[in-house]
């Protein structure tokens, strides 16, 4: 339990850090990727600790990064 809590805490900083490097508002990103910009919200939030496999490839492309980017960091 307490690995799938970390791995979300790491996403949701993950998401907002891209984001902001890109320069994107939520709305924007939303725009972009066709994910609603409530749900963008909530991952950045910690309120969505489960994001579907098709909402996380729609923000990976629209961010232009591999999914392991989106979801690993720069921890590697």
């Amino acid at each position: 339990m307490v690995i799938k809590w970390e791995a979300h805490y790491i996403l949701d900083i993950r998401l907002k850090e891209l984001r902001e490097y890109r320069k994107l508002s939520r709305y924007r990103l939303a725009k972009l990727s066709g994910v609603n910009e409530s749900t963008l919200q909530m991952i950045e939030n910690s309120d969505n600790p489960n994001p579907t496999f098709r909402v996380m490839c729609k923000i990976a492309d629209a961010l232009e990064v591999s999914l392991d980017d989106l979801r690993k960091g720069s921890e590697q």
